[in-house]
């Protein structure tokens, strides 16, 4: 019997082992090459995920959410275990026995538990922050002045403006839509396919996160989960928010990892739909980044001379109702301020340790790309 169980504990120490070495050399080789990991988010990446995607799609709740409960759980079971070594030991008594042997299968199940995450993560997430960046027109790198981030942003407020009185809206002046955004969604963005192959194939459906109100104090509107190879969204912010934050976090399932190029795909994808409303979600979804770009860049006297946002977009561009936000508040277990500090130092801590050196910030970095598809991609100053 003590040599079997010796085997086994050999046997998961090993694989444990093993697992963690390869996370380890295909990390490095990301880092040190981007020919591989080019090679990989093209062509092994999707072949590598989709099954797995599909599987997840089967079921219309967020399976990385409930893994995410999950390790909830195991990190109490971890706690309560050392806690009851502690005290056993300050009282000079030893484990029982049945505990002792749950503690060993328990403590080395975690090993190999911790040791697949993390190639998971670096097969799903990691390797694809190494990958030359997404191509915008035939001039990349290309340098933008003032009066073209002005152009630009007028542009955009114009069409906010305009498209603003074409969406429906009820009579407390919210936006009114009928129809199943998720399938809008995974079309909108397959029509993007012809220029960027890598949107093509199986898409999955995005979905609604049952702890919202949890991401909403982060100020998230969606999520990406590497582990489940999921688009989730928050289904409590406003509804304008949805197109585009589905969009960008598909987006994100077919290997565009840096947010500012789901920013991008996801503005594009929304733009290309035929429905209004995604349209409209699209230049909201970037009305912000370009629209304080320009705010920083002049004085109040010239910012204000120039297009002015309508009030109906200003009310559209909302996070969150003020009802919304009241539910939030009054189910929350911690205090926003508290969720949304830790939640960004995080998301920008997990950014820089993958090489974006600007961590949270590289969300506004769209603004660059916009202005590329703008001048050189699209052609006549406009999309």
């Amino acid at each position: 019997m003590y040599n079997i169980v010796m085997k086994k504990t050999g046997i998961s120490l090993w694989v444990s082992a093993f697992l963690l070495i390869l996370s380890f050399i295909l990390n490095v080789l990301s880092w040190k090459s981007r020919t591989f990991s080019d090679i990989y988010t093209n062509q092994i990446f999707p072949k590598l995920t989709t099954g797995y995607a599909r599987l997840t799609s089967r079921v219309s709740f967020s399976v990385g959410e409930r893994l995410l409960l999950m390790l909830l759980a195991i990190v109490a079971v971890t706690a309560l275990f050392l806690i009851i070594r502690v005290v056993l030991f300050i009282l000079k008594k030893e484990l029982p026995m049945a505990l002792k042997a749950f503690g060993r299968g328990y403590f080395r199940a975690l090993a190999l538990l911790f040791s697949a995450v993390i190639l998971i993560m670096t097969i799903n997430c990691f390797i694809l922050y190494h990958c030359t960046p997404i191509r915008v027109s035939d001039n990349p790198g290309s340098e933008y002045n003032l009066e073209q981030l002005t152009a630009l942003r007028d542009y955009v407020v114009t069409r906010c403006n305009e498209l603003s009185e074409q969406v429906p809206h009820d009579e407390a002046g919210n936006v009114i839509y009928g129809e199943d955004m998720t399938e809008g969604a995974k079309e909108a963005v397959a029509s993007l396919s012809a220029v960027y192959p890598r949107l093509s194939g199986f898409t999955v459906t995005p979905k609604a996160l049952l702890f919202s109100g949890f991401m909403s104090q982060q100020y998230m509107q969606g999520y990406y989960f590497p582990f489940s190879m999921e688009a989730n969204y928050n289904d409590d912010m406003y509804i304008m928010n949805k197109p585009f934050t589905m969009c960008h976090e598909i987006a994100h399932t077919k290997g565009y990892i840096y947010e500012d190029e789901a920013n991008f795909l996801g503005f594009l994808s929304c733009i290309a739909s035929d429905d209004p409303v995604f349209v409209y979600s699209g230049y909201l979804g970037v009305l912000n980044y370009v629209n304080n770009d320009f705010y920083k860049a002049v004085d109040r006297a010239t910012y204000d001379s120039h297009v002015k946002i309508s009030p109906q977009v200003k009310y559209d561009n909302q996070f969150l109702t003020d009802e919304a936000w009241k539910k939030v508040e009054d189910n929350a277990l911690l205090k926003t301020e508290t969720v949304k500090k830790a939640a960004d130092t995080f998301i920008d801590t997990n950014l820089k340790v993958n090489g974006v050196s600007s961590g949270k910030v590289s969300y506004a970095h769209v603004v660059g790309l916009l202005l590329e598809y703008y001048y050189n991609g699209a052609g006549a100053g406009s999309f």
